[in-house]
């Protein structure tokens, strides 16, 4: 459990390296062109637009020249993320499919739906592209103005609060539980679609709580159209610098961020993993990609297949706890 509390102090040291690898081995990142016929495709199984979608092409963008077949972005969308799971689990493991998603198909599906048809345990790790905290916003017509407050509020009103997610098993869905356990509260939830009916209906006060990623919440926060309290992070984030995180405010263990991550078909070679990670993380140590991360509210990953693989494997186990403690399943 020590590697996902170190992940972030990890991911700037490997981003570090990275850059230093992009400028003083230009032939290994991008000079010298990888020997594949085939284009490399990059499946994101959710809809073009958001930050799933949005990051891998910035990424493309810059690796074209080590994939002379070209980089395709292919959206396969439905089921929380499993139907493009299962499009890349059956591809053929030569490194030239790969699945680039949020955590569900990869770290949090297989708990909460019964039954799957491809196994996300056996995936083989690449890398993390990057990490999106999530935070804790509320309505403008909360009374209270500070997590202390809030918590005190909750305490005082159980099953009187409702809160926002994203859809049933969502990040934001399972973040609000790991919330409520930690605080001894309970809230009354709200499944939408995604995140912009929440976010709307956050905004309006219709729903008074949202565990969402910074990245979509900051802009609301700085219009003074709802409160941020925290920042479920282990350190603040550029996007909202003045926002403390849940450690700073005594709660260390809410920690809960939104990690995107590069893994292949299982059975691909640990060789062609590594090859890849090469090229991605020299591709997130550029200066103008970092910028375009964070514009996303995005803290660029890099990191090596193996540790990619300890800190899928943690996640999955802090949410699988969460799921069974909360009895969340999904058909």
């Amino acid at each position: 459990m020590n590697k996902p509390l170190n992940f972030p102090r990890r991911h700037a040291l490997a981003a570090s390296l990275a850059l230093c690898l992009s400028a003083l081995l230009p032939s290994y990142t991008f000079a010298q062109a990888d020997s594949a016929s085939k284009p490399l495709r990059m499946v994101v199984p959710f809809p073009a637009g958001g930050t799933a979608d949005v990051l891998p092409r910035i990424l493309a963008d810059k690796m074209r020249e080590a994939f002379p077949a070209g980089i395709v972005i292919e959206n396969r969308t439905g089921a929380g993320g499993n139907v493009g799971g299962e499009f890349v689990a059956r591809a053929e493991p030569d490194g030239n499919t790969l699945l680039a998603s949020p955590p569900g198909p990869v770290a949090i599906n297989h708990n909460l739906y019964k039954t799957m048809s491809f196994d996300p345990t056996k995936w083989v790790p690449i890398t993390v592209i990057a990490t999106v905290p999530n935070v804790l916003a509320i309505s403008n017509k909360v009374p209270v103005n500070n997590l202390t407050e809030f918590i005190a509020y909750l305490k005082a009103n159980p099953d009187k609060v409702s809160y926002a997610s994203q859809g049933n098993g969502s990040t934001s869905h399972l973040t609000a539980n790991l919330f409520m356990q930690l605080t001894g509260t309970r809230m009354v939830h709200i499944p939408y679609r995604g995140t912009a009916p929440a976010l709307n209906d956050l905004v309006s006060g219709q729903v008074d709580v949202f565990f969402d990623n910074i990245a979509s919440s900051a802009q609301f926060h700085t219009a003074k159209r709802i409160k941020v309290l925290a920042v479920a992070d282990t350190r603040r984030s550029r996007a909202l610098p003045d926002i403390s995180t849940f450690s700073e405010m005594r709660l260390p263990a809410m920690q809960a961020v939104t990690f995107f991550s590069v893994v292949a078909p299982p059975g691909t070679p640990s060789s062609v993993a590594r090859r890849i990670q090469g090229h991605l993380a020299a591709a997130m140590a550029l200066p103008d990609v970092r910028e375009k991360f964070a514009a996303q509210g995005a803290e660029p990953g890099g990191q090596t297949p193996e540790e990619t693989g300890a800190f899928i494997q943690a996640e999955s186990a802090k949410w699988k706890n969460v799921i069974s403690t909360a009895n969340v399943t999904l058909d």
